[in-house]
């Protein structure tokens, strides 16, 4: 049985993972950026690179789509 989801792209070079990061697990710099928060949201490319830090999850699953990339959550 061959089943096509809808929400898995057929290009894997465009999706993108997002996964929660500690801002005690970050450099110092940006922890000071981080203006008291806990947790920000990482966007990784396919490769593992960091493309973006953001303050939420939603916000990241909306760079990722404004930037017609595919999110998907990383546990």
């Amino acid at each position: 049985m061959n089943t096509k989801y809808e929400f898995l792209p057929d290009d894997g070079d465009r999706i993108v993972y997002v996964r929660p990061v500690a801002v005690a697990d970050l450099p110092e710099e940006v922890q000071e950026q981080a203006q008291g928060m806990e947790e920000l949201y990482a966007v990784h490319d396919s490769n593992g690179e960091r493309l973006a830090l953001v303050r939420d999850r939603t916000l990241a699953f909306i760079l990722a789509r404004q930037n017609d990339l595919s999110p998907v959550t990383v546990h």
